[in-house]
């Protein structure tokens, strides 16, 4: 009897040592799967090498658009004169294409102006239409990056007229902006801009490049940056940073001097 009720009872002992060996690992991988599924996911600022958020710019912002009187001409800018605390990110030609670019474009909802050059971005149209989904605008660069300055009307008109038609049958546009390749143009490519429906020349004051941001002219050297500023994130020639590292580097900038990115097609 006494030995009939010791053997039920190690049974019994067996039956829940084991059960405990069975069911304490799959608790604890459990636990271990319901905390990992709880930790927070990083802010989208952190995954991009900044420790705040860009400030919000105006919502409301007084467009400006100085023009030339009885010219009928586009204005040429290098800033937007205004006194929001804003400056404006512009990249041009179109040669670099990182997805990852796009992401940081949409998850930092950064407002950036894309200037592109048709035999530049060749094949590579469909990134930027993903670009100008998750909010970056399409501008016009021409279509071959020639030095307009000095050609004749025909040919500078068919430069940017082409790439007007071009970036209309890609993305169903015209673009009211324009920048000539280099920072060159003449009385005649401010004419045939307006013939092709351009309502402003935009140039930079700042270029952010490998080494930094510096000024578009006069010493070399570091640039402060200031309202209104057109900053250009210049195309990357080098073995230098990669766009979205340069873009960082320059929204830190701008973070420090107390100043955000704004769309640059709301003011002009």
């Amino acid at each position: 009897m006494r030995a009939r009720a010791l053997t039920a009872t190690l049974l019994i002992l067996a039956t829940l040592t084991g059960c405990a060996q069975s069911v304490d690992p799959i608790e604890r991988l459990g636990r271990k799967a319901a905390a990992r599924g709880h930790e927070p996911a990083p802010a989208p600022y952190r995954r991009w090498g900044l420790t705040a958020p860009p400030a919000a710019a105006p919502a409301h912002p007084a467009r400006v658009l100085p023009g030339s009187p009885g010219t009928g001409l586009p204005p040429v800018l290098d800033h937007v004169p205004t006194t929001d605390k804003v400056v404006f990110l512009t990249y041009d030609d179109g040669a670099e294409r990182d997805p990852r670019f796009v992401d940081m474009v949409r998850e930092l909802r950064l407002p950036v102006s894309m200037f592109l050059t048709d035999s530049v971005v060749g094949p590579g149209y469909a990134h930027f239409a993903r670009l100008r989904s998750v909010g970056a605008s399409i501008q016009n660069h021409t279509l071959d990056h020639p030095v307009l300055r000095g050609l004749p009307y025909a040919g500078q008109r068919a430069e940017i007229c082409g790439q007007q038609d071009k970036l209309r049958a890609r993305f169903g546009l015209r673009p009211r902006l324009f920048r000539p390749p280099y920072g060159a143009y003449d009385a005649t490519t401010r004419r045939a801009a307006a013939d092709c429906g351009i309502t402003a020349l935009v140039l930079w004051r700042a270029a952010m490049g490998p080494d930094g941001l510096a000024p578009a002219h006069g010493p070399r050297g570091p640039h402060r940056l200031r309202p209104g500023d057109i900053v250009a994130v210049a195309p990357d020639e080098t073995t230098g940073p990669v766009l979205r590292e340069r873009t960082t580097r320059l929204l830190r900038q701008v973070q420090e001097e107390g100043l955000t990115v704004g769309r640059l097609e709301d003011y002009l």
